[in-house]
């Protein structure tokens, strides 16, 4: 296959303007609304992240920050 024929179709998601981050964590949002309970409770439970910061001055570490995203708000139905 030659190289132009490969390259010439595009990703969908490419297509519609997203990355492929948006584009998975899309995808994994519907996928977690479809689920029953209480599957669909564990799955925005573990939709939260907690990551730490720590800046740095002068070369030394400065205290670090824990910080945390809450998960989205449920969808709403229609």
């Amino acid at each position: 296959m030659s190289g132009a024929a490969a390259g010439a179709a595009a990703p969908y998601w490419r297509n519609a303007g997203m990355t492929y981050i948006s584009y998975a964590n899309t995808c994994a949002a519907m996928v977690r609304n479809c689920l029953k309970e209480p599957h669909k409770t564990k799955a925005l439970n573990r939709e939260q992240v907690y990551y730490k910061l720590q800046t740095y001055q002068e070369g030394e570490p400065q205290k670090p920050v824990v910080r945390e995203t809450p998960p989205a708000p449920p969808a709403k139905k229609e």
